[in-house]
């Protein structure tokens, strides 16, 4: 494991979480077991479809409101269990939802933002699992237009972005015409009981 201080909040890397055999064997599993959903997002007034596919899945109490809408947790599948297990035991975090993200080409992105809802609490640590092509990860500072850090994603890399993170930083997956294979993120999350942030 290696570690990136961003002052405030850490980067966690474990390259060497998942070898290529399983990072392969977990990529094509998830393609065909998630429910890949497009939904619409409102971005100045006009409704858009989401620039990549998604699923969130949890246990049954671990719904999550994020851009304007109510997602509702499916059920764990085998392999989004297994890797959770993995997950957990690697880092000593719990997480009970996952948000998985389908990158089909580089045309597909992730705007500038915080997974910073009242859902997580006031210091959420977050685990990030990519598989497939490698793509662009850019940090910059709550507040700023610069970009402050860029790294690659690499395939079967996790990344653990501990409490301090969301509160002083943005993070993007843009877009790239480099790129023309898939990739899967799964970003493990904590959801809080309503009765702990209200």
């Amino acid at each position: 494991m290696r570690s990136d201080d961003l002052q405030p909040g850490t980067l966690y890397w474990h390259d060497d979480f998942a070898s290529a055999a399983q990072a392969d064997q977990w990529f094509s599993a998830l393609q065909t077991e998630c429910a890949w959903q497009q939904p619409q997002v409102k971005v100045f007034g006009r409704w858009h479809p989401t620039p990549r596919l998604v699923a969130w899945y949890g246990d049954s109490d671990a719904a999550y409101r994020y851009s304007g809408q109510t997602h509702r947790p499916l059920a764990w599948t085998p392999t989004l269990s297994r890797i959770r297990d993995l997950v957990e035991q690697q880092t000593g975090r719990r997480f009970n939802g996952v948000l998985v993200n389908y990158y089909r080409n580089g045309h597909d992105s992730m705007g500038w933002h915080s997974d910073d809802e009242r859902e997580l609490g006031p210091a959420p640590w977050l685990a990030s699992l990519s598989l497939g092509v490698e793509r662009r990860f850019d940090l910059r500072r709550k507040g700023s237009t610069r970009i402050a850090v860029s790294f690659a994603l690499k395939h079967g890399q996790l990344l653990l972005m501990d409490g301090q993170c969301q509160a002083a930083w943005q993070h993007q997956v843009p877009r790239s015409l480099k790129v023309s294979g898939a990739r899967i993120n799964l970003t493990f999350r904590h959801i809080l009981h309503p009765a702990s942030y209200d």
